[in-house]
């Protein structure tokens, strides 16, 4: 994908809800709960591994952001943080991002294991122990 044809680098300007010298923050477009958002750096880069320091600074600055806004506005009892780094890891814009996704009671059945559902065989490791 060429930064003409990434939906993050032609993002319009009205989605951004802050911004630095190397990073932004929007609402995905595509929202798994109220007030989930993206964290992006402003070059086009596919991996976390692939960015700076100063990029990386950056990004937890506005993630911090996204996250007291979500909490000002939704109150959610919880948060899932994540990046999808490659294909096999399930990223489908191959320009990195991070995933703020406020998470609330009740909204599962059982929230336990949280981002480990993705290869569910391998999530509930708790009960065995139980």
């Amino acid at each position: 994908m060429t930064d003409k044809a990434c939906p993050f680098c032609t993002l319009p300007t009205s989605r951004i809800l802050g911004q630095n010298a190397y990073a932004i923050w929007f609402r995905d477009g595509f929202p798994v709960s109220t007030g989930h958002s993206l964290v992006v750096p402003r070059r086009h880069v596919g991996s976390f591994f692939e960015i700076d320091e100063q990029e990386r600074s950056a990004m937890l600055e506005l993630l911090d952001q996204a996250k007291a806004m979500a909490q000002q506005e939704f109150q959610p009892d919880g948060y899932n943080i994540g990046i999808n780094d490659g294909a096999a890891a399930g990223q489908t814009v191959p320009h990195l991002h991070i995933h703020l996704i406020p998470r609330f009671d009740g909204d599962c059945a059982d929230p336990r294991g949280g981002v480990r559902w993705i290869i569910p065989e391998k999530a509930d490791y708790w009960s065995e122990r139980e």
